[in-house]
């Protein structure tokens, strides 16, 4: 499954058809400052960005035109999250939060997995979505990223 995101239309959260995750549950005795939901909405907001499910429906992967940046799925119905990083930022973070892990089944020195067990604020889990999101369109040739601004 491929999703696109128009930037023109508001983005709902239904009109993504996802029957692995289940985003609209709540977590049992957890409140979250950043839920799964939020980083969902946030991710797709961004310009060019497609939701696939290419390892099965249990995970779902954000890519920037063809690109992946962001992995999001359950484990023990906790939301994790593996964002690009740099990699000595990424050393700062997982010194400074017990939640930011070295990426699961990702390159370790420029991955994180971020546990949305609520211990993180949802201005630092945005802040490291777009942060992902920048790493992976700066990579990107001059024509690709000046397609994004169109």
């Amino acid at each position: 499954m491929t999703v696109s995101f128009n930037p023109k239309r508001r983005f709902r959260l239904g009109s993504v058809k996802n029957e692995g995750l289940k985003f609209h549950q709540k977590l049992k005795g957890s409140v979250m400052n950043f839920s799964v939901d939020d980083a969902r909405i946030h991710m797709v907001a961004k310009s060019g960005v497609t939701e696939e499910t290419p390892f099965g429906p249990e995970v779902l992967v954000y890519k920037v035109l063809g690109k992946m940046f962001a992995t999001l799925g359950f484990e023990n119905e906790v939301g994790r999250m593996n964002l690009k990083c740099d990699p000595d930022r990424a050393l700062e973070l997982r010194d400074e939060h017990e939640a930011v892990l070295p990426g699961y089944h990702m390159n370790k020195k420029h991955w994180n997995t971020l546990v949305l067990d609520g211990s993180l604020s949802g201005d630092l889990v945005s802040e490291l979505i777009d942060h992902s999101y920048d790493l992976v369109v700066e990579g990107m040739s001059k024509k690709l990223r000046e397609s994004l601004e169109k």
